[in-house]
């Protein structure tokens, strides 16, 4: 479930948004300003908007017009087509995000003064923020170029120079040596419980965060090129002790750890019980109320990507990690 950038842009066709708001309800106008901001809206004046014309900002200001309509407000959704090259350029400009994604190149080449004197976990947890925000840039990025190219590339070269200091003898058990762990697809059955949801986050959070992370049926073969995991026949799987979280630890050198272990005897206990783990509950409760919020698989995963986040932030002690 690797973000990128928006690419179904027509580069010439426009949605402009105009919106009424109710003078007697200020709330409705926070939110709706709150949602375009979020949806990465160009402002051409107050009460105007501006969107590249994807069926994704179509659908999403069809509801936020049905959502005005609702409160006593309107909105008109209208295309519009740029009158003249300079002006196609002033709307294009609305959207430049060169300036975020220069700011986060800059965070992350000050982290490379760090490399071989900090303590490389402490890197790991600002770069996952970094790769966070990149992502966060990349959704709204509808034309993206250069900078953001550069930001990736940056991103990419100093993950993967901190991975090697965190795991210089990282093991691949059960590949081939020479088969890479990076920029892959990873694929696992449904339905989607702690186990799953786990070993998801471990890889696009240690192990290859540019991954794909792709969902199967019970009935489907792994995709070819794929690597499988927590199901039956997959590259990593359960064994008689283990369940695939803690023996993805184990064949990939991450098991000292000591915050990803723990993580992983609470995922053991959740699915096959065992010593019980007093957190164990507490992040039941949570997976299941992502899984009941959640309308597609990417979006539990999103969810429970929070928990298991705040989970490492809560275990983490650099002088035993």
């Amino acid at each position: 479930m690797a973000t990128t950038p928006q690419t179904e842009t027509n580069a010439n066709r426009w949605l402009m948004a105009v919106a009424q708001f109710p003078a007697e309800e200020p709330g409705i106008r926070m939110r709706v300003l709150r949602t375009l901001d979020a949806l990465g809206a160009g402002v051409l004046r107050e009460g105007v908007y501006l969107f590249p014309e994807t069926a994704e900002n179509r659908q999403a200001l069809d509801r936020l017009a049905d959502y005005m309509a609702k409160g006593a407000g309107a909105m008109h959704v209208v295309q519009a087509v740029a009158s003249s090259p300079a002006q196609q350029q002033a709307f294009r400009a609305l959207f430049d995000r060169s300036g975020r994604y220069e700011e986060l190149t800059k965070t992350v080449r000050s982290l490379k003064v760090g490399f071989g004197m900090a303590d490389p976990s402490a890197l790991s947890r600002v770069l996952h923020k970094q790769r966070r925000e990149f992502e966060s840039i990349s959704a709204l990025d509808f034309f993206p170029g250069g900078s953001h190219d550069a930001a990736k590339a940056e991103l990419v070269a100093a993950e993967a120079e901190v991975k090697q200091l965190l795991f210089p003898q990282q093991a691949q058990a059960g590949l081939d040596k020479t088969e890479r762990l990076v920029q892959r697809t990873w694929a696992t059955r449904r339905p989607l419980w702690a186990d799953r949801l786990a070993c998801a986050w471990l890889i696009r959070r240690f192990i290859d965060p540019e991954g794909m992370v792709t969902w199967i049926d019970k009935s489907q073969p792994c995709p070819p090129g794929a690597l499988g995991f927590a199901f039956e026949g997959a590259h990593f799987g359960n064994s008689a002790t283990r369940v695939t979280f803690e023996e993805m630890l184990q064949q990939l050198g991450l098991a000292k750890n000591a915050a990803l272990a723990k993580i992983g005897g609470i995922v053991h206990f959740l699915e096959v019980q065992g010593t019980p783990v007093p957190e164990a509950a507490g992040v039941q409760t949570l997976l299941q109320g992502a899984a009941r919020r959640s309308n597609s698989d990417d979006e539990l995963l999103a969810e429970a990507e929070k928990t298991f986040d705040l989970l490492y932030e809560a275990y983490f002690d650099p002088a035993k990690s």
